[in-house]
């Protein structure tokens, strides 16, 4: 079996969507799975450390490659794949309220959008894990400065020797440079550095055009990451 894996740039769901794959790998040695990582996905994946990790998952070769946004110009050509019968299922997991929206929207300008589209034209069954269903939800945050923990020291430890020069001088965590390593939550010694869960309220708007998904042709929404494993089988 040949999966496409689409993730666009949402942590809600992504370490998830991560393990969940990783699972089946496991589960079925023969599988062979594509990534397609959106620009805001390639940033967020770095930012939760697990950018290191999906060569586990597509460890290169033919089908089991990994594509960034940034590497595949305006048209996308590797997208062109679905229309070729190269692919069992695409699934997108972790999808951004923006992704949901473009989607029931028939718009296809970032590469994961513009796959599923032509996954549709080409009659490939696309499964969507949408984060901002309905109601509230709890999401893990990257790593951040708890200002009220914070002692603002001259000689800061986190800072001087963060791998990626992540720390600005406020002090604050560029998590454009940060690739998640957690290696200053281990030194600083008042605790200060930490991620932790936050309260989310979803918008009514994305409510509803998750609805909108769950009635197009070709398109099944799943509730959450682990829905997958009882799709590939």
């Amino acid at each position: 079996m040949r999966i496409a894996w689409g993730i666009t740039g949402a942590g809600h769901y992504l370490s998830e969507s991560y393990e969940v794959f990783r699972k089946l790998k496991q589960r079925y040695p023969d599988l062979k799975v594509s990534i397609f990582i959106s620009g805001a996905g390639e940033e967020v994946l770095k930012m939760y450390g697990l950018s290191g990790s999906l060569d586990s998952i597509a460890p290169g070769g033919y089908m089991e490659e990994i594509f960034l946004e940034k590497d595949q110009g305006k048209s996308y050509p590797k997208v062109g794949r679905f229309l070729m019968d190269k692919y069992d299922h695409l699934i997108i997991s972790p999808a951004t309220s923006n992704t949901v929206a473009k989607i029931t929207h028939g718009i296809a300008d970032t590469l994961v959008t513009n796959a599923v589209t032509q996954a549709v034209k080409g009659s490939v069954p696309v499964h969507i894990v949408p984060v901002d269903i309905a109601g509230v939800v709890r999401s893990e945050l990257p790593y951040n400065i708890d200002r009220d923990l914070c002692q603002n020291c001259e000689d800061c430890p986190p800072k001087n020797d963060c791998p990626k020069q992540a720390f600005t001088d406020e002090p604050q965590i560029d998590l454009l440079l940060c690739d998640g390593c957690g290696n200053c939550v281990d030194i600083c010694t008042y605790g200060a550095i930490k991620g932790g869960e936050v309260e989310l309220r979803i918008r009514d708007i994305d409510s509803r055009n998750v609805q909108i998904l769950r009635g197009l042709d070709e398109i099944t929404v799943l509730d959450d990451p682990y829905a997958i494993l009882e799709i590939i089988h």
